[in-house]
């Protein structure tokens, strides 16, 4: 099968793709036929070698951390899909060594969900990574409806499936964004929008949700309130009483069966910004670095074909 290596850290050229043996379903495991992958900012750190010291996997390296795809065989043991069945899966590539920029991947089937109904399979590899990290920030969070909660790189990727779940949960979201970015935002249901061309008012928020690392942000935060970053480089330091919490995305195929539900019934937009083939990695890789993505980056093997 085909995949995109990395044979030692460094520049995004060093991306390119080989043939490399078709991995097998093991006891519990699925095997997906890849419709497409998405890239993530995890991917650069670990190409880069920036995230070395939680890489335990010999090299050649195959990085991408979710997938949509298709069943096409199951492991001993394996009853909770079928052969046939679409799905989507997070990895967790660091700890695994299962990368997702391949045509095949094997991984536990306690992973991967039903992927969402009235949607393109490819497209629905927008929804794992991000999703998750999304959803499981806000509940650590846990924000009261009718709260107020400031998200920054509010039409990221993350960002803007938090503003989505956050609205869907009846909270009061003020966006922070680009000047350029504010139609964008208030189509995903931001109530206010404010821009990162302006200094932030001081106390307007109950809680904030960091996605784009700005530690300054924790200004606007009231006195006792709470911040959940994803950003470990960027966290912002407790004052005023504040509570500051990181978040780490975890693997959770029941948490993603929920996401995907979402999805068909209209709370979740999947936004896609790009899709290319294996060969165009290295690619994503500067464009998602350079910033503004609207939308997910996505790797799609038949378009090498």
């Amino acid at each position: 099968m085909r995949a995109t290596v990395l044979p030692k850290y460094g520049d995004p050229e060093l991306l390119t793709v080989a043939e490399l043996a078709m991995p097998s379903p093991g006891p519990g495991q699925i095997l997906v036929r890849t419709a497409a992958s998405a890239v993530n900012p995890v991917d650069i750190e670990v190409r880069s070698g920036r995230a070395a010291a939680n890489v335990n996997q010999p090299f050649p390296l195959v990085l991408g951390w979710d997938l949509a795809g298709t069943v096409v065989d199951l492991g001993e043991g394996t009853d909770r899909f079928a052969v046939g069945d679409r799905v989507v899966a997070m990895s967790a590539q660091m700890a695994t060594g299962v990368g997702t920029h391949a045509e095949y991947v094997a991984l536990d089937s306690a992973l991967a969900a039903p992927a969402p109904d009235g949607v393109e399979l490819t497209h629905a590899a927008a929804l794992p990574l991000a999703g998750l990290t999304a959803d499981q920030a806000l509940e650590l969070l846990a924000p009261e409806p009718g709260s107020t909660l400031l998200i920054t790189g509010a039409v990221g990727a993350v960002g803007g499936f938090a503003v989505q779940l956050a609205v869907a949960r009846g909270v009061t979201v003020l966006a922070l964004v680009r000047p350029s970015d504010t139609v964008a935002v208030r189509a995903l249901g931001a109530h206010t929008v404010l821009t990162d061309d302006e200094p932030l008012p001081a106390g307007i928020a109950d809680a904030l949700l960091d996605t784009a690392g700005l530690p300054g942000a924790i200004a606007a935060v009231k006195d006792g309130g709470q911040a959940v970053s994803i950003v470990p480089t960027a966290a912002p330091g407790p004052e005023r009483g504040i509570t500051v919490r990181m978040s780490f995305v975890e693997q959770d195929g029941e948490r993603l069966d929920r996401l995907g539900r979402l999805v068909e019934k209209g709370v979740l937009t999947l936004r896609i910004a790009d899709s290319v083939g294996l060969s165009g990695v290295g690619a994503t890789h500067r464009r998602l670095a350079a910033g503004g993505t609207r939308g997910k980056l996505l790797v799609v093997p038949a378009l090498d074909d």
